[in-house]
This record gives structure tokens, C-alpha cells and sequence, in this order.
């Protein structure tokens, strides 16, 4: 039997030899559990079901309109990689229900092969938080979560669309939950032949089809007072294909991944721990030539124990105590990369005192112990002063890191086991200003990083990754939201602004593919059932070379969607979508064209 499903089995009967016939009170059972203490001192944009269907294409489209995260995507549908504040896709740390799930071998993850529906919620993290989620969340952190509710009874929705380049999209979601037990599915199919031209480019997309298969399955059930044990899991298929010129190679790119795990959560009056086994496995193939056998891929697979320990001491003061051990394997294939074993733990504490309504203050300390490699002491000191009732000012200081991934230390020719991690200091003053319906958020910030890995030219003729260089980055992040209701009608804006100064210090030029300037928009109108709403996205000059080579860079954009919602029947909702209305010629990546206008057409049924 595979591993994946051994362990999915292992965890089922675990969860069904602790079932007992006790109520609690709980209703919700979340298991990032961390999120809402990190609310408290930085800025979380969240965005629910409803948010993410108006962005179906794909993750990388939810982050372009919805958040101040920057995207770089290979065509639509294609590789991309998100980052935040001038940092990398290296330095985003991708958070599933609570867990780190960059891949071990790049040290990232591609957010066109992470699923976007089947997930209850996104939330966005600007800022570091490597104490808290580990390695990587130098720049920001993107979590998926998903939740388990109890006295719902039976629940069903079936979401299709259609659309532009042969896009079909489907997502079927079924759920029961009583006082003890929750029981939710999903499975989502989506497909694309994604062909499309751009004229004025003199592009077409050619071999640019995609295919992916998702299911999640996810179980909580309370047993005795203040017990709850919950199972998560998920398994993903897909098959992305490369976009190439008419007689060009075609190639493809097949991605397998599967994550589960099992939570025990306790909670009286003055403690809480959260007890956690996890199994991540994730396997990749390239093919060159796709009649061809592979040409390369690899096998990682991650176990994971984790403890979070939380006592209130007393009314003002908490003590949070998390210690994990992960064992990260991995095997390659045409990369020199063969059953490396890598061993990790970690510790941290966190101490957070309220001693009034107006202030919160926070402060962590924590030390990874990685094997064969030096990893730094790392801290966490944030504040929140409620100056009055409308206005409040949060402070947060962190020092956070990188370790390399596998294939910056194995692969070959090229790996560099001598690597030192990433180190990066962050300082924030966020500003929060609240009015009735109106709230505003503005939070300079300040991020250097230091170490940082970049594969660059080396002396036998192929390219290597060393520490070379500092950077520097500093900006602004704002939000401004507005939401009304009056009678049957309601109305909600949001605009973001984004100014980001990110630039090498050893050269002094800007870093490629960081934006000086982003704002992005999203309104909306509801009467009674039909909603009419719009998002727009204004992107800046982006350089794409390291000499800030002008003829190079990617010019400044503007795109805008728009789309209705209405409903059909009782429990039936049409809706229709018009993407890139202004017909934009532009591009996230040089070379790669986005489609112009196109539409699709949704349907959504709950029963």
C-alpha cells in the first residue's frame, strides 16, 4: 500500500478509537490556530468563499486582484510565483491549515499547482513570521485553510463554470455535522486548452494546456469536555503544459501532492495544547519532449510532529510554548539528488500580555536546529496601542530566516553545500483607522535581508547558487474599505496601494520583478439577490534584468474585470463574467503574454 494512503488509514482509525458521547460548546473547529493572535498585530486580509469565486481561473488571479501580493506568471494557468514587500517566491511561505508546505526542493511553491477551491478561506499575511511558521516567511505568508463546523445538518453546493479557451471548472462541496461530529468533502476537476493569441504581441499560447484534480476530506469530532480531534486531508493531481513557439519542443510538467493531518485539541479555563501529526508527499516530472520518458523529477516526503502549548497565567498574561521535529526526505531524478535525509527541530516561546482593554504587547523567541546547517536565534516583538476609539497604532520587530532548499545544496552539477541560511530583520508601524463603515489600514515598513542565495554563473561552466548578496527594501501598504447597507441594498469597496523601494546593495539597482507601484480595487453592489461588482489592478514598471535595462522592463498596466451575479431560483445562482474588460495587452513575465478579453459563465447550486 502507498505511503500517503497508509498513513490517511493510520490517522482514520486513530480518530474513530477516540470517539466518545460527550457535548462541548465549540462550534467552529480551526486548525491554524495561531491566526488570530497574529490579527491582533498585523494586517490579515481574509477572504471567504464568495471572494474566491469571483476569481475561479486560478490562485494567482485571487492574489493579483484581491491582495497586495505581487505575481509572476508564466502566461495563464502557467509556473507562478508570489511575493511580497521586494522579497522572493523563496522567501513566501505557503501555510496549509497550519502547516508549511513550501516544497523541500525548491523551497517554494508554485501557486498554480496549489488548488483554489476546495479551501473555505484564504488569508494574507504581509510581514515575517518565521517564529510562529518556520523557514521561508521572511516576506509574508499565504494560508489555506479549511474549517469544520458542528450543528449544520446536511450541506451541499455544485459550482460549474465555463469559459474562454475551452475552461471548464467544477467543485462539488458536501458536508453533515451534528453537536459532536463534522463531516466535510469537496472535489474539484478543472481543465483548459488554454490557447490564445495576442496580436499585437504576435504571440500564441501554444501548448499552454492545463488539467488538475483536487479532493479534501476533513473530519472533527469532540470527545469529552474541552477534547476535539480533527483529520485533514487533501490530495492534488496535475498536468501543466509549457507554452513553446509553433516549432518549438513541446513539454509538460506533472505534479502529485498529497497532505494530511490529524489534531488533538485540548482546552480548559487556563490551558490549551494542540498536539499534531502530519504527512506531506509531493512528486514532480518534467518531460522535455512530452512523446519522451522524463527528463527529470523528484519525490519529497515530510513527517511531522508538532506541540503548541498555550497557559494563561492570569488575566493579563499567556505563556506559548511550540516545539516540532520534522524529518524531510527526498529522491530525484536526472538531478544528482539522491535519498537525501534531512532532520529538523524546532522550539519557540512566546510570551503575550494584555494588561488593558488598549494595549497588547507580544514577544517570541525561537531556535531551529536544522541538520548539517547553522540556523540563527530568531525574535518576534510586537505591540498594539487603541489610541481612541477610531484610531490605533501596531508596532512589530522580527527577525526571521531561509534555510537552503534541497536543491540549493544537492543538486548537480551546481548544489552548494556550504550555503548559509537567509537572515532577515523586518521593522513595521502599522496604522489603523476605523469610522463607522470606513476603515483605513497604513503600514510603512522597513526589511533588510541578508545571505541571500542566487544561483549565478560559476567558473566550470554552469551555474551555482552562493550567498552573495544584500537587500534592502522599504514601503507602504494601505487599504482603505467601506461597506454600507441600507434597506435591501448594500455596497462594499476596498482599494489597496502598494509602494515598494526593493534594491541589491551590492549593485544599488532595483530587484527584477518588483513593482515600485501596485494599487488593486474591488467594489460590489447587492439588491436583494443580484450583485454587480468590478476589480481592478494598476501594476508599474517592472525591470526583468539586473541593470535596470529599460527595453527589458515590463511596462505599466491596467486591467479590469467585471461581473453579475443573480439568482435563478431559491437556491440557484447564475453568474457572468467578463475578465480583462478593456481588452489590456500586458504581461506578469516577459515573454508571456495574458489573454485578452475573454468571459465565462458560473453556476452555483446549494442544496
Amino acid at each position: 500500500m502507498n505511503k500517503k494512503y497508509l498513513f490517511s488509514a493510520i490517522l482514520l482509525c486513530s480518530s474513530i478509537l477516540l470517539l466518545a458521547q460527550e457535548h462541548a460548546i465549540d462550534t467552529v473547529f480551526v486548525f491554524d490556530n495561531q491566526l488570530d493572535n497574529s490579527r491582533k498585530v498585523q494586517k490579515i486580509s481574509k477572504l471567504k468563499e464568495e471572494d474566491l469565486l469571483k476569481n475561479t481561473t486560478n490562485l494567482s488571479e485571487v492574489l493579483r486582484f484581491q491582495s497586495p501580493v505581487n505575481i509572476k506568471e508564466n502566461g495563464r494557468g502557467m509556473v507562478s510565483s508570489p511575493s511580497f514587500r521586494g522579497t522572493t517566491a523563496q522567501q513566501t511561505a505557503f501555510i496549509w491549515n497550519g502547516i508549511n508546505v513550501n516544497s523541500p526542493f525548491l523551497g517554494q511553491g508554485d501557486i498554480n499547482n496549489l488548488n483554489l477551491l476546495g479551501y473555505d478561506q484564504l488569508e494574507i499575511k504581509s510581514g515575517g513570521g518565521s517564529v510562529i511558521y518556520g523557514s521561508a516567511a521572511i516576506g509574508g505568508t499565504i494560508h489555506l485553510n479549511n474549517e469544520l463546523t458542528f450543528n449544520k445538518g446536511f450541506r451541499q453546493s455544485l459550482f460549474m463554470e465555463y469559459g474562454s479557451y475551452e475552461t471548464v471548472n467544477t467543485f462539488l462541496k458536501s458536508s453533515y455535522s451534528d453537536e459532536i461530529l463534522s463531516v466535510k468533502f469537496s472535489g474539484n476537476y478543472s481543465e483548459s486548452k488554454n490557447y490564445y493569441e495576442v496580436p499585437e504581441k504576435n504571440y500564441q499560447n501554444i501548448n499552454g494546456q492545463y488539467q488538475n484534480k483536487n479532493f479534501n476530506l476533513g473530519v472533527a469530532y469532540k470527545i469529552g469536555s474541552g477534547n476535539t480531534l480533527a483529520w485533514q486531508t487533501q490530495h492534488f493531481s496535475g498536468s501543466q503544459h509549457y507554452p513553446t513557439t509553433e516549432f518549438g519542443s513541446r513539454s509538460k510538467y506533472l505534479s502529485d501532492s498529497f497532505r494530511s493531518t490529524l489534531s488533538w485539541n485540548f482546552k480548559s479555563k487556563k490551558i490549551q495544547n494542540i498536539l499534531r501529526l502530519a504527512y506531506l508527499e509531493d512528486e514532480f516530472q518534467y518531460f522535455s519532449m512530452i512523446e519522451k520518458p522524463k527528463s527529470s523529477g523528484g519525490t519529497s516526503e515530510v513527517s511531522l510532529l508538532k506541540n503548541d502549548f498555550n497557559y494563561s497565567i492570569n488575566d493579563d498574561f499567556a505563556l506559548n510554548i511550540i516545539t516540532d521535529y520534522q524529518l524531510n526526505k527526498g529522491k530525484g531524478y536526472q538531478s544528482g539528488i539522491t535519498d537525501v535525509v534531512r532532520n529538523a527541530g524546532a522550539f519557540a516561546a512566546l510570551l503575550r500580555w494584555s494588561p488593558h482593554q488598549k494595549y497588547y504587547f507580544e514577544a517570541g523567541i525561537k531556535k531551529d536546529i536544522v541538520e548539517n546547517l547553522e540556523t540563527p536565534i530568531l525574535f518576534s516583538l510586537s505591540g498594539r496601542h487603541a489610541v481612541n476609539h477610531w484610531y490605533s497604532l501596531i508596532f512589530n520587530l522580527s527577525k526571521n530566516f531561509r534555510y537552503p532548499s534541497f536543491n540549493d545544496l544537492y543538486w548537480q552539477p551546481g548544489g552548494n553545500p556550504d550555503l548559509k541560511s537567509e537572515v532577515a530583520h523586518q521593522v513595521e508601524l502599522g496604522n489603523n483607522f476605523k469610522y463607522r463603515n470606513l476603515s483605513l489600514s497604513l503600514s510603512p515598513y522597513y526589511l533588510r535581508i541578508k545571505n541571500m542565495i542566487q544561483w549565478v554563473p560559476g567558473s566550470l561552466g554552469y551555474w551555482v547558487p552562493v550567498n552573495t548578496s544584500e537587500v534592502e527594501s522599504f514601503g507602504l501598504e494601505s487599504q482603505l474599505e467601506l461597506k454600507k447597507t441600507f434597506g435591501q441594498h448594500s455596497a462594499k469597496m476596498s482599494v489597496g496601494y502598494v509602494f515598494t523601494h526593493a534594491i541589491n546593495k551590492e549593485t544599488g539597482n532595483f530587484m527584477t520583478y518588483v513593482p515600485k507601484h501596485k494599487v488593486f480595487g474591488n467594489a460590489s453592489y447587492r439588491y436583494r439577490s443580484a450583485e454587480l461588482y468590478a476589480q481592478a489592478m494598476f501594476t508599474g514598471l517592472t525591470y526583468t534584468t539586473t541593470d535596470e535595462e529599460r527595453s527589458s522592463a515590463i511596462p505599466s498596466y491596467f486591467v479590469m474585470n467585471t461581473g453579475m451575479n443573480f439568482r435563478v431560483l431559491k437556491n440557484q445562482q447564475l453568474g457572468i463574467k467578463i475578465n480583462n474588460l478593456w481588452d489590456q495587452v500586458y504581461e506578469t513575465s516577459a515573454y508571456y503574454p495574458m489573454p485578452k478579453r475573454n468571459y465565462s459563465i458560473q453556476l452555483l447550486i446549494n442544496f
